[in-house]
């Protein structure tokens, strides 16, 4: 089981469960029984297969995974330590945009490209929420620490510590972060 379970996959799981993530049984309940974790499981080995033909087996995995949890995140795209998918579904992620740690994301969320004069794709920074039917498009930048609300619409940038509400998108600043209560088992 260690070959499965290596320290990106035992970090991830730390988001869930904190320490208890080393028992087998956690581990095996997660898998199978939480479709957001196990759709991360199979994106971290396709991810990082060494060879094609270890890079196929997981991939088919993956795919099979993306047709039942509807999360669409390639296995090209760069996402830190500690990613925690909270609801399944409806989830989809450009694979040319980077993710920092500590990233929670929900049902219904968008990160992607965009043209025109916010043209590009989103770089998102440490312990940042993304909560559900969010939509993070174009060449933004999005701090550490940062709180996206229920349905807000991001395309410019968003200060460290700052939490971003509705459509098209407002910035409130804190002094401290707002994502605190939120990236539970932070790594």
């Amino acid at each position: 089981m260690g070959l499965l379970f290596n320290k990106t996959l035992n970090e991830d799981l730390y988001r869930y469960e904190g320490n208890g993530n080393k028992k087998l049984k956690v581990r095996l309940k997660y898998l199978f029984c939480v479709p957001g974790y196990t759709y991360i499981f199979f994106f971290r080995h396709a991810s990082m297969a060494r060879n094609r033909m270890s890079r196929a087996f997981w991939s088919v995995f993956l795919h099979a995974t993306k047709i039942i949890t509807h999360i669409q995140i390639p296995a090209g795209t760069r996402i830190g330590r500690g990613l925690r998918i909270v609801h399944f579904g409806h989830i989809v992620v450009n694979p040319s945009a980077v993710i920092g740690d500590n990233f929670n994301i929900s049902q219904g969320c968008l990160i992607g490209n965009a043209q025109g004069k916010r043209a590009g794709f989103p770089t998102i920074g440490n312990n940042v929420c993304m909560n559900a039917n969010a939509v993070i498009i174009g060449n933004a930048h999005i701090g550490d620490n940062v709180l996206i609300a229920p349905g807000a619409f991001v395309n410019f940038d968003v200060p460290d510590n700052s939490i971003v509400i509705g459509n098209p998108g407002q910035i409130i600043t804190r002094d401290s972060s707002p994502t605190e209560k939120y990236i539970v088992y932070p790594v």
